[in-house]
């Protein structure tokens, strides 16, 4: 049994998704047609041919070690999607392979073991046994799988410590609170030390300060075990500030994906447009994203004068910035990590970066 905090090297596709399809209905294969060749909407599938679409069209890909998250109101067909991951749907159409492995051909047996060993889902509610405790709870599926009692303790008290739960192993869950119990889902789904993570809308049920505090373990965790993480979330902000790129759905169809700073800066229509707008930009754009050329900025200002201006790395979001401006009147150098030149920051460029308007000469 491997220790949980696992190493992975190199980044490369852990679930690959292509062209993927779910229509729910007797006329599945007609609606999808119709959807292709005539271009009908979610609403015109419904009233012609009784069926629903849940995914449309859905290709992505998610690097080892990456946490992806798809974001999308309710209905827009994140939890659907994610369900094609371990196969608990079956698609109308497409490929989903794991670690390149093609789980649509997978038989029971396979695919048993594929949930089993290579993939952990943390849900919302978690659906813990009330008649085991936490530590039971934890050792589960190790148990399911054999392990005896002596190892799977041992596992599942490392789980428990890596969610922060110490001295909480022999307690029921009607004894833990909400965010408590939360930390028992994940620490269930990592002691059974799955490559990838399913993580279905796992904190939106906590209140705000529970729920970040979660984000904030998760994260940590995420860092130091170096999961492929797959994590559904109908809150933007949350998306943000956890996933490393964000696919963005609505009505079962990705509308886009990208880099938190991508999906704010540059959103693909007015529907993703929306839904950034009151998404504070600090944090998040960077001076690489806002700068100029030294030769833009020369011909029209001159030779800038090393000594005088502030200095900053590519990296350094508008916060640093706003801090670094503050103390002049002079726009920001940045340099590279070779100390040289690539880039200047001016004030009105630092200002429309705030505002996210991100001009074409200043990208």
């Amino acid at each position: 049994m491997p220790e949980i905090n696992q190493e992975t090297d190199a980044k490369s596709p852990m679930i690959e998704c292509h062209d993927l399809w779910k229509i729910f209905g007797s006329n599945s294969d007609k609606a999808m047609a119709a959807v292709k060749n005539q271009g009908l909407s979610k609403l015109e599938v419904r009233d012609s041919f009784n069926c629903v679409v849940g995914v449309q069209n859905a290709s992505f890909t998610v690097n080892e070690g990456e946490i992806f998250c798809i974001m999308g109101l309710s209905g827009s067909g994140k939890s659907t999607l994610i369900r094609h991951i371990n196969r608990l749907i079956e698609p109308t159409h497409g490929t989903v392979k794991i670690d390149g492995q093609d789980i649509n051909k997978l038989n029971a047996r396979e695919l048993r073991q594929l949930r089993a060993e290579k993939i952990g889902m943390v849900f919302q509610s978690m659906a813990l046994m009330p008649h085991r405790t936490v530590r039971e709870n934890v050792a589960f599926s190790l148990e399911v799988r054999g392990i005896d009692k002596k190892e799977r303790d041992e596992v599942a008290d490392r789980a428990i410590d890596a969610v922060d739960l110490n001295g909480w192993d022999m307690k029921y869950p009607d004894e833990l609170s909400g965010g408590m119990q939360q930390r028992v889902g994940l620490a269930r789904a990592i002691a059974a030390d799955p490559a990838i993570l399913l993580m279905d809308e796992p904190f939106s049920a906590l209140d705000p300060l529970i729920r970040r505090q979660l984000q904030d373990k998760f994260m940590a965790l995420s860092a130091e075990m170096k999961k492929t993480t797959l994590f559904i979330t109908h809150d933007l902000d949350e998306a943000i500030r956890i996933g490393d790129r964000i696919a963005i759905m609505k009505d079962g169809v990705i509308v886009q994906i990208g880099t938190p700073e991508e999906i704010v800066t540059a959103p693909a229509d007015d529907y993703v447009a929306d839904f950034v707008a009151g998404i504070s930009k600090l944090e998040l754009i960077t001076a690489q994203k806002v700068m100029e050329p030294v030769s833009t900025y020369e011909s029209r200002n001159g030779p800038i004068k090393e000594e005088k201006f502030p200095e900053a790395a590519p990296t350094d979001n508008l916060d640093t910035l706003v801090d670094i401006s503050i103390d002049t009147n002079h726009p920001i150098i940045v340099k590279g990590s070779d100390g040289r030149p690539t880039g200047i920051v001016t004030k009105h460029a630092l200002l429309r970066g705030i505002q996210g308007r991100i001009e074409e000469d200043e990208a």
